[in-house]
């Protein structure tokens, strides 16, 4: 068996370039013919993979989520859910909600108890869990669009947990934090902690074999290898052990969703992005709507005026957020009217250059008709036809709700705290939420992943994206302009500092050296309270006018390119 593993890793370790260096890796290659950058070594590296044998966009990046549910269990997942965008070489954009849902026993006031709000309860435990979406998608969207058998594109990530991976790091740096909290749940305990109570180590191998055997079921039986028979036995056997909600009925019951991405024009550009659940779309385009009667690039990127502009437009987009969005199959989402030029010039008619507007004095704008967490993982897939896809996925929190499957070796997510569990008052991420985010069986949470694919002339230009919690929408937001108006390559835009406002706490934040002092006094003197803070991590795809895509990966985080 040591033989077997070590030929494993010795397979992984010759398709790894040098370039990869503790869990990142930071080239500036071109690849003519397809790309894939996502969070982790293994899963990029599967992916291209599957391209080079032949499959599309859509195969790769199914392969690459199922790879993360093994190597990045803090944030890959096939417990929780996401998001992804599609553009296809004959011009077809389309999204798939693959987003949890809650389970049919929730209610509006779960977390109360005594009168009393208790926000803990959608955190950690059993009562965070929302119906994971991720397998069900990941089929989905695999029959819909992917040229290759279930099967195929699950066999590597069967083979990661079957025989094993060495943990980088960062990973096993995120296992020695959780323990003491794993230990607390008898599933999260036997999978994610060493039986000694030893810590784990960097270049320890790491096999998974219950999960191994999950994935098996799903590659034999699509989604009702996870929905229903033995791995829905586990899931719902752990309900009822911890008084958790989730049902058979629920499981069988969920099902993902084809939208219409929302789409944002921006000079030349044109943006598809997740429609809502997810937030970020309609930000990200009243954003760049609020800003457009300026010259970004005359201003200067990182300009006391230029990040003033973007803060102000931030607050304004992010009060609408709080007010205006939630699931759209439970409240009519004014998308028309938030996505009105007009409305959002008209947003910005009290907005002065020189000062501030207080977030105490600015609630949701008036139309004339009427802490998501830095676990989240983002991936982007280009294939050598132009066929994009853009994947932000998460379990919510890091390690989402801490508990594991008994028998299937899997975690679940925490993402009921993405509601609003009580509206008015914060969740775990600082994010206000009202009625249209409130808790409701069978009903999306709002999200704040952003994953957007970026056209001009009609053919992929940018796939964009993020990890970070509200702060995913800003870093998307601030890549894109850093490329389309300030020329930067996909690495440098990337890795340029960037700032984050939304609304409350009413504080501009910034990166540390990301600032001059010069500019920090003169936002200071404009009234922003300043405060340091790592925004968000993403990954990106540049595909040049010949057709040669370049990547960019985050230097805040772990990741890599894989391409050829």
């Amino acid at each position: 068996m040591l033989t077997k593993h070590l030929f494993f890793a010795f397979f992984f370790s010759f398709l790894i370039p040098s370039a990869f260096i503790n869990g990142q890796s930071r080239s500036t290659q071109t690849y003519e013919s397809g790309l894939v950058v996502s969070a982790e070594v293994y899963a990029s590296e599967i992916g291209n993979q599957i391209l080079r044998q032949g499959g599309n966009a859509v195969d790769a990046a199914v392969a690459v989520q199922f790879a993360l549910a093994v190597t990045l269990p803090r944030a890959g997942n096939i417990g929780g859910g996401g998001f992804m965008v599609i553009h296809l070489s004959d011009g077809t954009s389309t999204t798939l909600d693959f987003r949890e849902t809650a389970p049919a026993r929730s209610s509006r006031n779960m977390y109360v108890r005594n009168g009393e709000f208790k926000p803990e309860l959608s955190w950690e435990g059993i009562l965070a869990v929302g119906v994971p979406g991720t397998v069900d998608g990941m089929v989905t969207a695999l029959e819909r669009y992917g040229r290759m058998p279930l099967e195929v594109v699950l066999q590597p990530a069967i083979d990661l947990a079957k025989n094993g991976y060495y943990l980088s790091y960062s990973q096993a740096n995120s296992l020695i934090n959780t323990k003491d909290t794993f230990s607390k749940y008898d599933g999260s305990k036997e999978y994610f902690t060493k039986e000694d109570g030893s810590d784990f180590n960097e270049g320890d191998l790491f096999i998974q074999k219950d999960l191994a055997e999950v994935l098996k079921q799903i590659a034999r039986y699509g989604r009702d290898g996870f929905y229903s028979g033995t791995v829905a036995d586990a899931i719902v056997s752990e309900m009822r052990k911890e008084n958790g909600l989730i049902s058979y009925s629920d499981l069988r019951n969920y099902r993902s969703k084809w939208r219409e991405p929302i789409t944002a024009r921006f000079q030349d550009y044109e943006l598809s992005i997740m429609p809502p659940p997810s937030s970020g779309s309609i930000a990200v385009s009243q954003i760049l709507d609020m800003m457009d009667d300026y010259s970004l690039a005359e201003i200067g990127h990182n300009s006391a005026d230029y990040v003033h502009l973007m803060a102000e437009s931030m607050r304004r987009a992010f009060a609408d957020r709080s007010y205006y969005l939630g699931d759209p199959d439970f409240y009519n989402v004014p998308k028309q009217d938030l996505l009105d030029p007009k409305y959002n010039h008209s947003r910005m008619i009290d907005f002065s250059l020189d000062t501030i507007t207080h977030s105490s004095a600015l609630s949701h704008g008036e139309f004339s008709n009427n802490y998501e967490s830095d676990e989240t993982t983002h991936f982007s897939v280009v294939d050598k036809d132009g066929n994009a896809v853009a994947v932000t996925t998460t379990l919510n929190g890091s390690f989402g709700s801490k508990v594991a499957v008994n028998g299937a070796g899997f975690l679940l997510n925490n993402e009921m705290d993405d509601f609003s569990a009580q509206p008015g008052e914060p969740n775990a991420y600082g994010l206000i939420g009202g009625e249209a985010n409130s808790i409701q069986p069978g009903k999306r949470m709002l999200s704040s992943m952003t994953p957007t694919i970026v056209t001009k002339d009609g053919k992929v230009r940018m796939v964009l994206g993020a990890a970070g919690g509200p702060r995913i929408i800003t870093a998307t937001l601030q890549s894109f302009l850093n490329m389309a108006v300030f020329g930067m390559n996909a690495q440098e835009a990337i890795a340029a500092n960037r700032v984050h406002h939304q609304w409350f706490p009413d504080i501009l934040f910034y990166e540390n050296y990301g600032l001059s002092p010069d500019t920090i006094r003169l936002l200071e003197e404009k009234g922003h309270q300043l405060r340091t803070m790592s925004i968000a991590r993403g990954h990106i795809i540049y595909v040049e006018q010949n057709g040669n895509k370049s990547s960019g990966i985050d230097p805040r985080g772990d990741g890599h390119a894989a391409g050829y």
